[in-house]
């Protein structure tokens, strides 16, 4: 079978990583919840018959409810065609400031996506960070060309989603997983904690500490439900405090999007189950 692979350079994204993540995953369950889905890596990975994806960022959940309506994805690309032979820094900024016009809101779906699609390959980087009136603010790469996206991927997704029972969010991560019950797999990917200050401005709202709490609030909740629940995180002091009482893998990964070069590189992750998995995959 043909899988989808993800249609966006995402902070935090998962593919490098893939096959780690697969030796952690439960043999069996029933819907598959992943409540900061972003690229969707490992979504589009095991490609479930039945899940429910979330982000809390609207713009990219916005581009995947496109990829389930055929029209409106095919009109997305036609835009997308015309934003790479009009490929300018000109164009970008223009296409960039879109969102601070108060006809923003009323700019159809697909148009949307487009823009969220051409910002994202076109950026530094491949960023995706906003201010705090929530208006895109990543510079322009300064490439000359741009590739905005994969036809037969997005294709590829686009059938995947319209043939199968996925169910697609944009709401608080604790809230995507309340109808989460035993014998679902919940995987989350929050943006990461660190011991020093760090990139997480998915959202304007940002991700700290508090949030890193919350979180394992909810994760502690699910598994007193019988839900199977893998978690990603960097190793820092908060997290395996927060999960103590769990099984910790730790494992290596390299970081590809950061602003500073010297700040990209190998570091080092956990996986948290609350599940037994095989020790022999642990590094």
């Amino acid at each position: 079978m043909i899988k989808g692979r993800p249609f966006v350079k995402w902070a935090g994204g998962k593919r490098q990583i893939i096959d780690k993540l697969k030796q952690y995953i439960p043999t069996n369950y029933n819907c598959y919840y992943e409540p900061f889905v972003g690229g969707g890596a490992l979504f589009f990975e095991l490609s479930p018959k039945k899940a429910v994806i979330n982000d809390s960022n609207a713009e990219l959940m916005n581009v995947y409810q496109v990829l389930l309506d055929h029209d409106k994805y095919t009109k997305m690309c036609k835009v997308l065609n015309q934003y790479e032979a009009n490929h300018s820094e000109e164009q970008y900024y223009e296409i960039r400031n879109k969102d601070k016009e108060k006809s923003f809101s009323r700019l159809s779906d697909y148009k949307k996506a487009a823009r969220t699609l051409y910002l994202n390959k076109s950026c530094f980087n491949g960023l995706y960070r906003v201010n705090s009136k929530g208006e895109f603010n990543v510079p322009f790469n300064k490439n000359k060309k741009v590739n905005t996206y994969d036809g037969e991927n997005l294709l590829t997704i686009h059938m995947y989603l319209t043939m199968n029972d996925i169910t697609i969010q944009c709401m608080d991560f604790e809230e995507s997983v309340k109808t989460a019950k035993k014998g679902d797999f919940v995987y989350f990917d929050p943006p990461y904690d660190s011991d020093t200050k760090t990139f997480n401005s998915y959202t304007e709202e940002g991700f700290g500490k508090k949030e890193q709490n919350r979180l394992a609030k909810v994760f502690k909740e699910l598994d007193k439900k019988g839900v199977y629940i893998m978690l990603s995180n960097h190793n820092t002091t908060l997290v395996n405090e927060l999960y103590k009482d769990y099984h910790i893998h730790i494992i290596e990964a390299k970081r590809s999007i950061n602003s500073k070069g010297n700040k990209r590189g190998n570091v080092e992750e956990v996986i948290i189950t609350n599940y037994e998995v095989n020790n022999s995959f642990d590094n």
